[in-house]
This record gives structure tokens, sequence and C-alpha cells, in this order.
């Protein structure tokens, strides 16, 4: 190939990547736009709320209680996943718990025996907690606790995070469980008054905006974006787990 041609190619080739380029930046600017105004309003809070709820059945008295574990203890998901676990497990005092978390079981110092730690400390019997420890994903953990509970018309209640809900459950009904209810781990909202009076706190810049009294400037522009990455991942696990028939 003769060197013109080479650079009249080379030049196309460039031309192209630059237009692509600004074609990314164009829409990455769209999308976050749309993600900042989404931001102002209730749309994040209620996909993240479908995502929790919209596969939930009645409640029923259940045969296993399956805590799907988090992240690394101490860690968010876990402590909280743990917190409504001993709810449930009180509120059935016959029922065991599975705890679904890869890890070694001889280690005290492991995330799923931090867990079960966790439980214990709220008042549930450790003769209740078994384990599941070998799942490193959903699907995974799922096909290790049909293992251990063969029964289809076993009545399972799945304690998780809101996000994972919707994906827990229908990857349980996909191997054969009849009967999967679920407690989503929802935070609390706060339950005080989190208004205050700028000028109470001094400063020097007289010319920034006040935001004592802006609780949406301050947290819930910022939750809601954190929802919207959330949705956003949790939307395309659903569709992966759909196209690798997992769900």
């Amino acid at each position: 190939m003769k060197t013109g041609n080479l650079i009249n190619i080379t030049k196309k080739i460039v031309l192209i990547l630059r237009k692509l380029f600004k074609y990314f930046i164009f829409i990455a600017g769209i999308i976050a736009i749309i993600a900042i105004i989404l931001s102002f309003t209730s749309l994040p809070f209620w996909g993240y709320y479908w995502l929790g709820t919209s596969a939930l059945t009645e409640e029923c008295s259940p045969d296993h209680i399956i805590v799907m574990g988090g992240s690394a203890m101490p860690g968010k998901s876990g402590l909280i996943r743990t917190f409504y676990a001993a709810e449930i497990a009180e509120k059935y005092p016959e029922v065991n718990i599975i705890i679904a978390l890869p890890g070694d079981i001889k280690d005290d110092k492991s995330s799923l025996n931090l867990m079960k730690k966790e439980l214990v400390i709220r008042n549930i019997p450790s003769h209740r907690i078994a384990f599941e420890n070998i799942g490193k994903n959903t699907r995974f953990q799922v096909l290790e606790i049909k293992k251990i509970i063969p029964d289809n018309q076993a009545h399972i209640i799945i304690v998780t995070s809101p996000e994972h809900m919707r994906r827990a459950i229908l990857a349980f009904k996909k191997v054969g469980y009849q009967n999967v209810g679920g407690l989503p781990a929802f935070e609390d909202v706060h339950d005080f008054d989190l208004v205050f009076e700028d000028k109470d706190l001094g400063g020097k810049n007289k010319f920034l905006p006040e935001i004592g009294d802006n609780i949406k400037i301050r947290y819930q522009f910022w939750k809601h974006l954190e929802y919207e990455i959330i949705f956003t991942r949790e939307i395309i696990a659903l569709g992966y787990y759909k196209l690798k028939g997992w769900i």
C-alpha cells in the first residue's frame, strides 16, 4: 500500500473517531441532564421501591428464612440485612435461617460468621443459623440452596436489599420453588428535623446561598442520583439474567 493511501485512510479513521466521540459526549450530556432533572422528582425512589416490592406476595408462615449475603461485614448491606433477618426470625421462632454468602466457615472473622454473630447479638440462637457458603452470585447461591432445600413446596422468605429483591425472588422461582416471599431491607427515613438557620452557624462567604432549610439540595438530590445508578445497574442485571434463562 502506498504511503499516500495509508495517510488518507488514517485521516478518515481519525475523522470517524472524532465524530463518534462527539456523539458519545452529546449522548452522555443528554443522559446527565435527564439524570439531574429526575433527581429533583420522586421517580428515582419509586423505581427503587418497585425493585423491592414488585415481586412480593402475601406473607405466610415460612419454612426457611434465606439471608442473601451483601457486602463484607461490617458493611451497610450486611448489617441491615441481618437486622431485618433478626426481626423476621423473632416473629417465627421455630424457623431456621440460612446465610447465603461465600466464605470460610472455620474462620471466625469471615463475613458469614460475622453475620451469624450479628444475628446472635440480636437474640437469635446460633443453632438456628446455617450457611450456604459456596455460591458467588445470585444464580449460584440459588442452585446451592436448592441442594439444601429440595422441596419445591417449601415456603421461603428471602431477606435482601430492595434493589436485589425482584431478581432474587425470580431466580428462586426459576429453579422450581412455588412459595417464595421476601422482606426487602429498606432504610428508615430520618425521624428528626434537619432544618437549621445558616446565620446561627457563622461562616465567611455571605454570597453563597443559604441551605439550612433546603433538604432537597442537601440530601434528596444526591440520594436520588444514587437510586438512579442502583436502578440502572439492576435493570441491566435483570436483563442479563433473563437472557441467560436464570429468571
